[in-house]
């Protein structure tokens, strides 16, 4: 069973991975906009994966006899000034979930949950891998500077990215 402050930081933690769908739904309507269809499936893609951490934290509450409670989720921002900050924008909110992900491993090791701190161990590995996917494509953007060849070849890439 969990105890209320874990549960209430699972349930905190789900809202905001439904949110991080969002986030990255509504970066890939904007790569739209701009008719960057690459970026933008890669963000669909992104989108789809977060919805799915969202489960994995529903189910893990699920299963330990919580109950979950799903929030409304707050409309993202819609536009970016270059795709270059979108991802910029991408980058700095993983930071700021693999923060929050430690924060919790912290509190549930300090309740001594240790299902809830081996749940978690997945989130972390995870984390490395979407910060060091997203700061590769900051970092190609950042060389490609203001050439729109660049910016094609770099967007044609993120086209090709594979579901899951």
């Amino acid at each position: 069973m969990l105890k209320e402050n874990i549960l209430g930081a699972l349930n905190k933690q789900m809202n905001a991975e439904f949110y991080n769908s969002h986030l990255y739904l509504g970066m890939a309507a904007w790569f739209e906009s701009q008719n960057l269809p690459g970026c933008a499936h890669w963000m669909k893609l992104q989108a789809e994966e977060e919805r799915g951490h969202a489960l994995r934290f529903y189910k893990h509450i699920v299963e330990r006899r919580g109950t979950a409670k799903v929030d409304a989720v707050k409309a993202p921002p819609a536009a970016y000034k270059s795709p270059l900050a979108a991802f910029e924008a991408a980058l700095a909110h993983e930071d700021s979930v693999s923060a929050t992900i430690n924060d919790i491993i912290s509190s549930a090791t300090d309740a001594k949950d240790y299902a809830t701190v081996s749940f978690l161990q997945w989130f972390v590995n995870e984390q490395v891998e979407e910060e060091a996917q997203t700061d590769a494509i900051v970092q190609q953007l950042r060389m490609a500077g203001e050439s729109k060849g660049g910016l094609m070849q770099i967007d044609h890439h993120l086209g090709k990215r594979a579901a899951g």
